[in-house]
């Protein structure tokens, strides 16, 4: 059985094809394209919303004919310190610093971690994988071990469960446990299973223990494991599947 030809009636903005083929971020092709460095059947486009067929017009980038980029599904043990974006307006270091040297194409981080966070980051520059993970309707839960000030009663963990209000926002853990205490501090294993803005900050904070570490050590039934800090490595074919699934 053949495939279907493309359909020529079907057109996207030239910025968001060359994302989708996993050359660069949105915002990176859509200054590609009012640089010049874009054609679209030989002839330079500057608008980054310029419709093309996918599949029929043939875009160049740099007088290069793009073509589909190999998938490639990477972990990252963030370090504390780094913003999870390529570019910083206050020229704060990026997570992108990990990979200096590395024979990669582009990639995105999959969802984010703070600056103050540590812990497991994706990246990838398969964009439909990507949404799949972020999903909060369906994606998989995450897992942080989070140190907190003082050592939470376990009705304060219950009510972290249930919900608390901050910030006019009610905000709550799909599940809290209480891995160690140690007189001041206390280390707690939390469960997500969406991703609001600081979620565990602020949940904690007003739960009256705020947070002194945050380590993300699982995405869904993906580990942290031995992987040094500031290092990475590519996953599996188990491993993307694993999160896909």
């Amino acid at each position: 059985m053949t495939a279907a030809p493309p359909n020529p009636s079907t057109r996207h903005g030239i910025a968001r094809v060359i994302s989708k083929a996993g050359l660069a971020s949105r915002t990176q092709a859509a200054a590609w394209v009012r640089e010049g460095r874009v054609s679209v059947a030989g002839r330079v486009v500057r608008d980054p919303e310029h419709p093309v067929r996918v599949g029929v017009d043939e875009v160049s980038v740099d007088g290069r004919p793009m073509g589909a980029t190999a998938r490639v599904y990477l972990a990252l043990n963030k370090p504390r310190g780094l913003v999870s974006t390529a570019d910083d307006e206050r020229g704060r270091p990026t997570v992108y610093a990990s990979f200096a040297g590395a024979d990669l194409p582009w990639v995105a981080p999959v969802g984010r971690l703070d600056q103050a966070s540590e812990g497991l980051l994706l990246f990838s520059n398969d964009p439909a994988w990507a949404a799949a993970i972020t999903d909060p309707a369906c994606g998989p839960d995450k897992t942080y071990h989070v140190q907190v000030e003082g050592v939470p009663a376990a009705a304060t963990l219950a009510a972290m469960v249930a919900g608390l209000e901050e910030g006019g926002e009610r905000l709550s853990a799909k599940a809290v446990h209480l891995l160690r205490s140690g007189g001041k501090t206390a280390w707690l294993e939390v469960l997500l299973d969406e991703g609001r803005n600081r979620q565990i900050r602020r949940l904690a904070k007003a739960a009256g223990h705020p947070v002194l570490r945050l380590i993300r050590v699982a995405i869904g039934p993906l580990a942290l494991g031995e992987l040094p800090k500031g290092q990475w490595r590519h996953l599996s074919a188990e491993e993307v599947q694993a999160l896909r699934a």
